[in-house]
């Protein structure tokens, strides 16, 4: 059971029961709707129907919800509470997608759950030296820059990133929803929406790429660089310090300053630069969708799903 928009990202053998693309409440809606005869549901973002006689299994990326609730309107907030809640007390089996959800969890509900990491999608590979090329000209980037990518909302501190790469007289770039609207930095250079397609050869063409975030679940976007070839530099909250490894710089302290500090290494030795790529790329070679599907499996079979 997917969204229409995503249909088209199954497998050919896998029928899709297609839901129309929605948001916030609606999409809790659509979730909650029953889904016919079936042996297992695997909600995998949360999301379960309030009415089934199957297994139920359910991945919680993370309880944004609940330990940010700032980050969300009032409305939406205690509405998306109640549906997390909800699931931890009725699903048959949870899965984490990282140790630190996996503890918040057991925090918040009293109950364990498996852990089957994420990975980096498949398009997340080193690009050719001419799809930097494309990708420098295609948005006029500037020789050096800082990039974020990401949507502007409060879990994440890009004016913290702005201002440590104006702090060492750098440009700094930002890329996602939000990012040319009024509440993005002002010395930023926004790009908007970026194509998929086009991810590789930016994160490629940065000079670094950082994430000053308050809270990760797991920290796709970040391993999704290292898996380009980024040189990266983010905040050690929630999931990342386990999920990078030495593959990235992390910073506890959010004082631009020290930011600052962390970047400009990176920023004007190559060589410090260089090292560090080919540690995120060692680190992000680990990281496969086959090793979760093996996780997810064994949890799976530890709960006594399919025999």
């Amino acid at each position: 059971m997917v969204q229409k928009d995503a249909a088209d990202e199954l497998p050919p053998d896998v029928r899709p029961i297609t839901r129309p693309v929605a948001g916030g409440a609606i999409r809790a809606v659509l979730g909650a709707l029953p889904v016919g005869s079936c042996d297992v549901v695997h909600g995998l973002d949360v999301d379960l129907p309030l009415i089934t006689r199957a297994f139920t299994i359910a991945t919680v990326h993370d309880l944004s919800v609940i330990d940010m609730p700032s980050a969300s309107s009032k409305f939406r907030a205690l509405g998306e509470q109640r549906l997390i809640r909800h699931t931890l007390r009725r699903a048959d089996l949870l899965i984490a997608v990282s140790q630190f959800t996996a503890d918040r969890i057991k925090a918040v509900s009293g109950r364990d759950a498996a852990i089957a990491e994420l990975a980096p999608g498949a398009w997340a590979r080193p690009p050719s030296e001419s799809a930097v090329e494309a990708v420098r000209a295609k948005y006029s980037l500037p020789e050096k820059f800082v990039l974020q990518v990401g949507t502007v909302e409060p879990r994440k501190n890009v004016q913290l990133v702005a201002d440590a790469a104006d702090r060492l007289g750098i440009p700094s770039v930002l890329a996602g929803a939000g990012s040319t609207g009024p509440n993005a930095p002002t010395s930023s250079i926004g790009l908007g929406y970026i194509d998929v397609e086009d991810l590789p050869g930016l994160y490629a063409a940065a000079t670094v790429t950082a994430y000053a975030s308050r809270y990760e679940g797991y920290g796709l976007p970040p391993v999704e660089a290292m898996a380009c070839g980024g040189a990266v530099v983010a905040s050690a909250v929630g999931a990342l310090p386990d999920v990078v490894g030495d593959g990235a710089v992390l910073l506890k302290s959010t004082r631009v300053e020290n930011w600052a500090d962390a970047l400009r290494p990176l920023v004007f030795d190559p060589e410090a630069r260089d090292a560090l790529t080919e540690n995120a790329l060692k680190v992000a070679d680990g990281l496969t969708w086959r090793r979760t599907a093996e996780l997810t499996a064994r949890a799976y079979r530890d709960a006594g799903v399919g025999g």
